[in-house]
């Protein structure tokens, strides 16, 4: 089955940049949304941003204008570009694809609900 894959998490003083990456390890046919979540220290897994096939997309209101969301499709990546980082932003992202089609032995294959296995990210002040 497909696996997403997340990397480019790290250490960062606030104020600074880190941009996070999600490989699907199949090539995507279609899918319906990808997004990233992330789980701070006692919470639970918030939403944090979305892209539709369509390339709308999504934002919680205390990442607007500094976090973006992107899709490549070409190669099959999600990307997260996270600039002026705060404490709060302190977590492990996850991603998630919540329905696609992707080729598997010359075959479409559906899947639903994908998960990667997440990337820290600390903020510190």
């Amino acid at each position: 089955q497909v696996q997403l894959v997340e990397s480019g998490g790290g250490f960062v003083q606030a104020g600074g940049s880190l941009k996070l990456s999600c490989a699907a390890s199949a090539n995507i046919f279609s899918f319906n949304t990808m997004a990233w979540y992330r789980q701070g220290p006692g919470h639970q897994r918030d939403f944090v941003a979305s892209i539709n096939t369509g390339g709308a997309t999504a934002y919680v209101g205390s990442v607007k204008d500094r976090f973006t969301i992107s899709a490549d499709n070409a190669n099959d990546t999600l990307y997260l570009q996270m600039t002026n980082l705060k404490p709060e932003d302190t977590g492990v992202y996850f991603c998630n694809v919540d329905q696609a089609v992707y080729y598997s032995g010359g075959s479409r294959v559906s899947v639903y609900g994908l998960w990667g296995q997440g990337t820290q990210v600390t903020v510190s002040t």
